[in-house]
C-alpha cells in the first residue's frame, strides 16, 4: 500500500486529501489482515475498530450531529481508497457511509430518529445498514414484494421474516428492514435493534468478498415501538422524502474501483522489478507488457474519471439528481466491468504465480466479480439508458 497519492488529479483541495490521507492509513493496516479473514471467511472486526476508532465512521454524518458531513464525491475518495486494502471491508462499511449520506438529503426517517442515531455514531460508533434482500424476492430493486410482516400491536409492531445478504449483520446493533404490512398490500420500513428476537445465521461462505458478514437475519415477532417506524406505506414515503437517483449507491464501484487499483499497482510493481534470466532487463521493458499496463491505464481512468464527474454533478446539484440516475448507473457499469478487466489483465501480467494464495491477486480476482451482482445490475442500466434514448 502506498501513502497519500498527490499526484491523483481528483483530489482537488486539502480536505479532500485530509480525507485520503485518512482512508490510506488505514487500508495500510486493512491489507496485511485480508488474506487472513478471506480465508477463514471470518468478520473483520479488528478492522471496524480501526474504523471506528479513527472517526471514520461519522464521516457522513452532519455537522450538526458531530460528523464531518463529506459530500458524494469526498465520500468516494475515502471508499476508493479503503478498497486498496481490502475490499470486503470497504463495501460493509461502505453501506454504513452511503445510508447515513443519503439519509441527510433523502429525510426518510424523522429528524428525531435521524438525530439520536446520528449521536450514537458519533459517541459510540454506531453502524448502520438496511436488510431488505429475501431468497424469495431477489433482489429489492427488482420489486419484489418482501415476505417479511409487519403486525400492528399495542405501541408498535412485530417484526417476523428472514432476511438474506445482510451485509455488516455480525457487527450491527441497529438496522432497517422493509416489510410486508399484514392484511394489505403496502411495505413498511422499520428501525430495528437487536435483541430478543433478532438472530443472525452465519450461511455467509462464497467466492468473492467472503469477509463482509453478509449472513442471514432471522426476526421472530421483534418488538419496533411507533416512534421508530420508518414508513407504513409506499405512498407514505414517497410524500415526506426526497428522490436522490441512487447516487450514494456510487459507493459500490468506488469500491471495485479501489480493488482494480491495488491490483494494478502490485502488476506494474511486478513488472518493474521481474528480471527473467531470458532477458536483459526486467519485463516491464516488453512490448506486450506495456500494451497490457497501458490497457489497465486506459481502463482505470475511464472509469475513474466518469465516477467522480457523475459524483461532483451529484453534488452540485440537487435538482437535477432524478435526471442523473441513467448516468449513475452507467459510472456503476463502466467501474465495474472495467475493474473485472483490469484485474484479469494484472493476473495475465504476473503469470502463473497469480493464482497462488500467497499473493493478493487470485483473492482480488474473486472479489471485484461480485460487483455484477451489485445493484444496480448491467441489464437495468442498459435498458435505462435505451429509454433515455428513446425519448431524446
Amino acid at each position: 500500500m502506498e501513502q497519500l497519492q498527490i499526484e491523483d488529479h481528483f483530489i482537488r483541495n486539502d480536505r479532500e486529501a485530509g480525507i485520503a490521507l485518512l482512508a490510506d492509513q488505514l487500508a495500510i493496516k486493512f491489507a496485511e489482515r485480508a488474506s487472513k479473514h478471506d480465508i477463514e471467511g471470518s468478520f473483520p472486526f479488528d478492522n471496524f475498530t480501526d474504523l471506528r476508532e479513527s472517526g471514520y465512521l461519522k464521516l457522513t454524518v452532519p455537522k450538526k450531529y458531530g460528523g464531518d458531513e463529506l459530500s458524494l464525491y469526498e465520500m468516494l475518495l475515502a471508499q476508493e481508497r479503503i478498497a486498496r486494502g481490502d475490499g470486503s471491508t470497504a463495501l460493509a462499511v461502505g453501506w454504513h457511509v452511503a445510508l447515513i449520506l443519503s439519509l441527510r438529503y433523502t429525510h426518510r426517517w424523522s429528524d428525531q430518529l435521524f438525530a439520536r442515531f446520528s449521536e450514537e455514531v458519533v459517541n459510540d460508533g454506531a453502524i448502520i445498514n438496511h436488510f431488505a434482500s429475501e431468497m424469495a424476492t431477489g433482489s429489492p430493486t427488482r420489486g419484489g414484494k418482501p415476505q417479511t410482516t409487519a403486525v400492528k400491536v399495542d405501541k408498535g409492531w412485530n417484526i417476523s421474516g428472514h432476511k438474506t445478504f445482510s451485509t455488516l449483520s455480525p457487527i450491527v446493533e441497529h438496522f432497517t428492514v422493509s416489510a410486508g404490512i399484514e392484511g394489505n398490500d403496502e411495505t413498511g420500513e422499520f428501525f430495528v435493534r437487536k435483541g430478543p428476537g433478532v438472530r443472525v445465521v452465519e450461511t455467509w461462505n462464497t467466492l468473492g468478498m467472503r469477509a463482509t458478514g453478509s449472513h442471514d437475519v432471522i426476526l421472530e415477532n421483534v418488538f419496533v415501538p411507533d416512534d421508530e417506524v420508518i414508513s407504513l406505506s409506499l405512498t407514505e414515503k414517497q410524500q415526506h422524502t426526497k428522490d436522490d437517483g441512487g447516487g450514494t449507491l456510487l459507493h459500490i464501484p468506488a469500491c471495485y474501483l479501489g480493488i482494480a487499483y491495488a491490483a494494478r499497482k502490485f502488476a506494474v510493481d511486478f513488472a518493474r522489478n521481474y528480471k527473467p534470466n531470458s532477458l536483459p532487463g526486467p519485463i516491464a521493458e516488453l512490448p506486450r507488457i506495456q500494451q497490457q499496463i497501458g490497457e489497465m491505464e486506459a481502463d482505470l481512468i475511464t472509469a475513474r474519471t466518469l465516477l467522480y464527474a457523475v459524483a461532483d454533478r451529484w453534488d452540485r446539484d440537487p435538482a437535477e439528481r432524478v435526471a442523473l440516475k441513467p448516468d449513475l448507473g452507467l459510472a456503476k457499469y463502466i467501474a465495474t466491468n472495467h475493474a473485472i478487466r483490469i484485474v484479469d489483465k494484472a493476473m495475465r501480467i504476473v503469470g502463473a504465480s497469480s493464482l497462488s494464495r500467497n499473493l493478493p491477486l487470485e483473492r482480488m480476482y474473486r472479489d471485484v466479480r461480485a460487483g455484477l451482482h451489485n445493484p444496480p445490475m448491467d441489464d437495468v442500466v442498459l435498458q435505462n439508458l435505451a429509454k433515455r434514448a428513446i425519448q431524446e
